[in-house]
């Protein structure tokens, strides 16, 4: 009788042992756990799946005609599953229920039920339709405003995780030192220390804070594009660049290493580049000796689009398929993306035993540890009525708001010509072609509404004063009033010819001379200025002057005598020194792209409802020919003028005016001495000196006076905005300590020197108070 119990009780207790949750699907227990228990179940065809990503961005592969989802093809492509999925430009209502029905499958249509991570783009917000579309990144970062940075991002992060997003391939930080390049819109500017700060700021933002946790709100930050991807030759996409490995630690990495030190980013992307002649994905040096153990990031890897598969296409380091993943994965790479051009030959590579399971099984885990932490087996589904209020937020809109006017740059302003008074000017002429729409740039969301700089100044003017308004010439022919669609779907792009445009020219000279003041709003739009991906869709110029015929135009309203104010709006910057030498152009304005709230910031700054307070990050050119031009040279590097021409920036690095004057006092040290391991306080007194309230972003730069190697006349080591009534004095302070001081020596040892530093303090890069501080 015993016996028969016992045997009862053990074949039930199997039954039941055998019916239970698997540990992986236990929300209870801690994620490494979880992944450790779901890796052992898996096949090497169900573990390849999860190093590879799908892209489908028209959805004519897995969505039917109306845009639902398509289980039949869904089951054919990924039967085992799949790693991440790239997106799709579809407005919220589509994409919430296409994610929704891909994660259903996945978790029950899939053998082990293993959810997606969806990662979307949001250089400047979320790279969707009815998305909230702030200033593209150059633009943003002319605010120099970390804060501000943490909150755009938030936003974005907000918009996309509502959306069913959980991934967002931002921010870039590549330092953009040649302008010729089409993807310079993309980045923060030429400055690797502003891009170190303004890219944790945007991490934070983006994860939710620096402790690398990612709550429900937010998404995985992932920098890019590691490294040295800024500074191409011939400023070309993807072409490589001669850099010395002290410039490549130096400006290239370190922005990479203090935002991985500050912020801990979920993932980094490599670059399409070569470094001495070895392509970031199939780098180990740099990807496994840099970024790993010295960088110590412990996030994931991930290739940028095609990446890979240019091993064997391309740099020719590969034979094929087959030996891009081999050279790849062992170099570090984890994920490929967007399809699977290479790594789908990873079950060939072990059976052949080119590759160890071992490390493919650490990739997996790394995977599967952060789809558990994000929660996506648990709560894989979003509501489209919350994805819907999170875009349509008032607040967004107002912070879109808020970042245009922190982030337009006023470069010159004759006889004070600006802020406009309309009791001074009643019939003001906006002008030019980019005047009616605002172009937003590249990787560009569709927003609900976009507010053009005539709209704006219609709207600030009220009855106040008349605005008038003329085309004066078109930049290209085969542009739309998309920016989304110019940047990816415009092909073989055709400047308008002079005949196209000597009749808008001439309307605009008749509707300057019927008017007290003309806005000028020239520039360029995305099919001029973008990134590069194939032949047909270039975006990088030989040439930085502006386009067609918007010279002429210039020329012919200035001719006029009417007050001509310029509005810049384009991603690139231009060669506008005879703008600047123009007595008839009274005012000129970088605005960049601004965004969906560009002509409401506009009208806020020309009309001196708040005084402009952006700076620039890059100098600007006189030519193309006079490349590079960033304030960080070293000494000879400007020893001698060009023949017939300065070679100095038309306009510095740094440089940015306001409607008031601020006063800089002398700035002083809590001592004048300190050892390579102390610090001492800096201190510096700024006084609004004019009649309204205004920011001004302080700015300290240092020389290293003699050192065993070469160093920068001048390098950014500290920023801070401050607010000023008028009349009202601040005391700015700046902790200068080791590491701002630090270098890679003669024999490429990272530290101090002892010897004497100069210390300056400004508004802008050539305006600057110093003092000396001596390290013993």
């Amino acid at each position: 009788m015993i016996l028969c119990f016992l045997c009862i009780f053990l074949c039930s207790a199997w039954v039941y042992k055998s019916e239970e949750k698997p540990l992986y699907k236990n929300s209870l227990l801690p994620a490494e756990e979880r992944a450790a228990d779901l890796l052992s179940r898996m096949t090497i065809e169900e573990k390849t799946v999860q190093l590879i990503g799908f892209w489908d961005i028209d959805g004519t592969k897995v969505l039917t005609g109306d845009s639902t989802f398509n289980e039949k093809i869904f089951q054919e492509i990924f039967r085992y599953g799949i790693g991440e999925i790239g997106p799709m430009n579809l407005p919220i209502e589509k994409d919430v229920k296409w994610k929704n029905a891909a994660q259903k499958f996945l978790l029950t249509k899939t053998r082990l039920g293993i959810p997606a991570i969806f990662h979307d783009e949001g250089c400047h917000g979320l790279m969707k339709p009815e998305a909230t579309v702030f200033p593209m990144t150059i633009g943003l970062a002319s605010s120099w405003d970390e804060k501000l940075f943490e909150d755009v991002y938030d936003v974005t992060a907000r918009e996309m995780r509502a959306r069913g997003g959980h991934q967002a391939l931002t921010p870039i930080l590549d330092v953009g030192r040649d302008p010729r390049f089409g993807r310079i819109e993309e980045f923060y500017g030429e400055d690797p220390f502003l891009n170190s700060r303004l890219g944790a700021a945007q991490v934070r933002g983006l994860q939710g804070g620096s402790t690398g946790v990612i709550d429900q709100y937010h998404v995985l930050a992932t920098l890019k594009h590691f490294t040295a991807h800024g500074s191409p030759e011939g400023g070309l996409n993807r072409n490589s660049g001669n850099i010395s490995m002290r410039d490549l630690r130096e400006i290239h990495i370190y922005p990479f290493q203090y935002v991985i030190e500050q912020a801990k980013p979920a993932a980094v992307m490599a670059s399409y580049n070569e470094i001495d002649g070895v392509p970031s994905h199939s780098n180990a040096w740099l990807l496994q000796e840099v970024l790993r153990k010295e960088l110590v990031f412990k996030g994931l890897i991930v290739s940028d689009y095609e990446g890979i598969r240019q091993l064997h296409a391309d740099h020719k380091v590969a034979e094929g398929s087959k030996e891009a993943a081999l050279l790849a994965l062992k170099a570090g790479v984890q994920i490929e993306l967007p399809l699977p051009d290479s790594y789908h030959t990873i079950p060939e590579l072990i059976k052949e035993n080119k590759l160890d399971i071992s490390l493919i099984d650490s990739y997996v885990k790394q995977i599967l540890i952060l789809k558990f932490n994000l929660g996506l087996f648990e709560n894989p589904y979003v509501k489209v009525s919350d994805a819907i209020a999170e875009a349509k937020k008032a607040t967004s809109q107002k912070l879109a708001l808020k970042a245009a006017q922190k982030s337009i740059i006023l470069l010159k302003n004759k006889d004070n010509v600006l802020p406009l008074s309309t009791n001074k000017y009643k019939k003001i002429a906006v002008i030019g072609p980019n005047a009616d729409f605002a172009y937003l740039g590249g990787y560009s969301g569709t927003p609900y509404y976009n507010v053009s700089i005539l709209d704006g100044i219609k709207k600030r003017a009220g009855n106040s004063a008349e605005v008038i308004y003329a085309k004066g010439c078109e930049i290209t022919q085969n542009h739309k009033k998309n920016s989304f669609y110019n940047w990816k779907y415009a092909l073989d792009i055709k400047l308008a010819t002079p005949e196209q445009n000597k009749p808008l020219i001439e309307e605009a000279r008749k509707v300057a001379l019927g008017s007290d003041v003309v806005i000028l709003v020239v520039g360029d739009n995305e099919t001029t200025c973008r990134e590069a991906w194939m032949k047909g869709h270039e975006g990088d110029r030989s040439s930085l002057d502006l386009l067609g015929s918007q010279n002429e135009l210039i020329n012919t309203i200035v001719a006029t005598g009417k007050p001509v104010i310029i509005y810049l709006m384009g991603g690139r910057p231009l060669a506008i020194g005879h703008l600047k030498e123009n007595e008839g152009v009274k005012a000129i304005l970088e605005g960049w792209y601004m965004g969906q709230e560009t002509g409401n910031a506009a009208a806020s700054i020309l009309f001196g409802d708040i005084a402009p307070s952006g700076k620039l990050t890059v100098s600007l050119p006189r030519s193309a020919g006079h490349i590079p031009v960033y304030y960080s040279r070293k000494s000879m590097s400007r020893a001698f003028d060009y023949a017939f021409s300065d070679n100095e920036p038309v306009y510095a690095f740094g440089h940015g005016l306001s409607y008031v004057s601020f006063e800089y006092s002398s700035p002083k040290l809590s001592k004048p001495i300190i050892n390579s391991s102390g610090s001492v306080t800096l201190t510096v007194d700024v006084t609004n000196k004019g009649h309204m309230q205004a920011e001004e972003v302080v700015q300290l730069y240092i020389r290293d006076q003699v050192a065993s190697v070469t160093r920068p006349v001048k390098e950014l080591k500290g920023f801070k905005r401050v607010t000023l009534n008028p009349g009202e004095t601040k005391t700015v302070s700046f902790i200068i300590d080791p590491p701002l001081l630090s270098f890679y020596d003669i024999r490429m040892n990272y530290g101090i020197e002892p010897g004497k530093f100069t210390l300056m303090t400004g508004g802008n890069s050539t305006d600057l108070k110093s003092v000396e501080l001596e390290v013993r």
